[in-house]
């Protein structure tokens, strides 16, 4: 074993007393019930409704509050209950507690702690003692440690009583209850995975990622609506326009504007004194807001024509993406009305493209440039967007095992053979996993560059939103420019990689999981492709070994929405309908309780032992006992008290 290894981990274990201490605590701890997983896809923006998924753990909070208190508490109570987990703010505001007295404050504080940490005992179970008391802020961690030992610390009967009525004297009750239904939270769930699309069509990708930047432990695996974010972060003018097109289109602008301060000043001038008598029928917005409709679509136009310029200039930087046919401004003929797309001449719907040189087509017009560069300096400035995008990337992987569960968010891109298709990085041609692990490394690789020097890397953030090898989309194009300017609908088609048919192949999911190195008996978890329920499709594959959990969570979508959940017992799929409001939930104790399916029940229920962490455990033991040798052998010097 390594000497300069061993004399970090002495630092920390100096003794062979505590090394073995903690190896019994680490061989006890595999005895533990394997933690909750809660795993999420493409919320697009919909923060509130994400909220509430997160505060009542997919619906798994209410049965265990019924259980523990069913026969005590009435219903009112049991809701009230909940609401003070959920939405612990909120509630209290609701309950009038700050008009309550000294004395009555002091009796509600108590009786809520107490029926707080009844719940935190439960939740307990699969996690080892000093793991409880990490998720214990400083200031209320001896208050907490005696409610959680209260039904065995033996104190007297009024000890807990003048504590908690200390408290309420000062007011910081409510800070006490709030921190307490956070503990409940935290201990429900021991990590949420977020399997890509945090913004885009919803309200608000600030406020998503704001909400999960507060949790304690939070993954994700980027999916491509991040990554047009990611790029825009980075000063990609493909993904900039991108950006600015979607959230204009669905009536977005608060969460560039408020959320990022990115001011939009400089497209409203541009559409104003560009596309002022354009009636932009193509161009309807999709929402509604405090601007007006048609100078919104007047604005989205321009970041249409933005965004299929620049994307060209990307597209003629990067000849290795064979995407020339995609680039179409050269082949439009305004006099003639008409533009040819793979041989194939059509008629233009919208022939008002005033800023369109035939000779350099995918030049910005001066008033363009302009534009763009003053929209392009307040994203690479803006020190929100880069907090929250730095936060998605050091938590961000393209993909994730979780115990027996694959999880990325689209696809592996194959042929229709099922052949895995390869995209050059870097010169070198990847495909199949190794195409998944330098995609992660360019992407970690440019935020390290960051926006002054990321160079051409930052290109790849628009191919990886729609590029037709990239793993985050995986279709053969965005028909956007069809969308907007051709009639025949066979313009608009997006042909789904083979990838999206071959996973209802049992055999064909066992060699994608045994290409990542997970379980071939396992799961592959999906988002991206948006599951039909009114269609008649369901979420699990036919071979039964695969399941897309993108169940249009976004209301632009169709507000339904799913959730998978790692649990001791199995594998359960939850699916959410439409959320009201908080208001709704602190009045009535309406909750959003999904219904829930079984996918897999284990013969067992899993141990801590059976999960990747286990195998983890299991070399920190190794370690701890390679140093414990050392000591032994005279190799280290153990520091022992005098």
């Amino acid at each position: 074993m390594d000497t300069i290894a061993l004399q970090a981990l002495a630092d920390k274990f100096p003794t062979i007393g505590r090394a073995r201490a903690e190896i019994a605590a680490l061989r006890a701890s595999l005895l533990l019930p394997r933690p909750v997983v809660q795993v999420l896809s493409d919320v697009h923006g919909e923060y509130r409704k994400l909220r509430h998924v997160v505060n009542n753990v997919s619906g798994r909070l209410r049965p265990l509050v019924e259980r523990l208190f069913g026969e005590r508490l009435t219903e009112a109570e049991i809701n009230d209950l909940l609401s003070l987990l959920y939405y612990p703010q909120e509630a209290m505001q609701y309950f009038g507690v700050s008009q309550f007295s000294p004395e009555q404050r002091g009796e509600w504080a108590l009786t809520t702690l107490r029926r707080q940490f009844e719940i935190v005992r439960a939740l307990a179970a699969p996690y080892r003692r000093r793991e409880v008391l990490r998720t214990f802020p400083t200031e209320q961690d001896e208050l907490f440690q005696e409610l959680l030992e209260e039904p065995i610390s033996g104190r007297p009967a009024d000890y807990l009583p003048t504590l908690v009525a200390s408290l309420a004297e000062h007011e910081t009750a409510r800070q006490t209850i709030r921190a307490a239904s956070h503990v409940v939270r935290n201990l429900a769930v021991s990590e949420i995975i977020v399997a890509g699309d945090m913004g885009d069509r919803g309200p608000r990708i600030d406020g998503v990622l704001d909400y999960l930047m507060r949790q304690p432990d939070v993954a994700f695996t980027w999916g491509n609506h991040d990554a047009s974010w990611m790029g825009a972060c980075l000063g990609s003018e493909a993904c900039i326009a991108t950006v600015l097109r979607f959230s204009i289109r669905y009536a977005r602008l608060e969460q560039l504007e408020e959320g990022y301060g990115i001011p939009l000043a400089p497209l409203e001038r541009l559409a104003r004194e560009v596309y002022a008598d354009d009636p932009v029928e193509h161009f309807a917005i999709k929402g509604t807001g405090l601007r007006d409709a048609l100078q919104l679509a007047r604005m989205q136009k321009a970041a249409a024509i933005l965004e299929f310029k620049c994307i060209g200039q990307a597209i003629q930087r990067h000849p290795e993406w064979n995407l020339e046919h995609r680039n179409l401004l050269h082949r439009i003929d305004l006099p003639a009305g008409t533009v040819t797309i793979e041989g194939v001449s059509y008629p233009l719907d919208d022939t008002r493209i005033p800023t369109l040189d035939s000779a350099n087509p995918y030049a910005l017009s001066p008033q363009e440039q302009e534009c763009m560069t003053q929209i392009r300096e307040s994203f690479v400035r803006s020190p929100r967007l880069w907090e929250q995008m730095t936060f998605l990337v050091r938590h961000g992987t393209m993909y994730l095992r979780r115990d027996d569960c694959l999880i990325f968010h689209a696809c592996v891109p194959t042929d229709a053979e099922g052949a895995y298709l390869t995209l050059p990085i870097d010169g070198v041609e990847q495909s199949g996993r190794a195409l998944f692990d330098a995609i992660s490394t360019l992407i970690r690789r440019a935020f390290r560059q960051g926006a002054d020097h990321v160079g051409l890397d930052a290109d790849w953030f628009w191919y990886l939103w729609s590029g037709p090898r990239s793993p985050l989309f995986g279709k053969d194009r965005i028909a956007t420019f069809e969308s907007y300017f051709v009639a025949d609908k066979q313009t608009q088609v997006e042909t789904k990689n083979p990838y999206f048919e071959q996973i209802h192949d049992a055999e064909f999911c066992r060699r994608i999981l045994r290409e990542f190195e997970a379980d071939e008996n396992g799961m592959i978890v999906n988002g991206h492709v948006p599951v039909k329920i009114a269609q008649g499709e369901h979420p699990v594959k036919r071979g039964g070994n695969a399941v897309t959990i993108d169940g249009a969570f976004s209301e632009a979508y169709g507000d339904r929405g799913y959730t998978l959940l790692l649990t001791p017992e199995g594998l359960t799929l939850a699916e959410h309908a439409h959320f009201d409001s908080i208001e709704q939930v602190l009045v009535s104790g309406a909750d959003m309780l999904p219904k829930t399916e079984t996918l897999r029940t284990y013969p067992r229920a899993r141990l801590l032992a059976d999960t990747e962490d286990g195998a983890e455990i299991q070399e920190k033991i190794a370690l701890l006992e390679s140093l414990i040798l050392a000591y032994q052998e005279g190799e280290l010097r153990e520091f022992t008290a005098l």
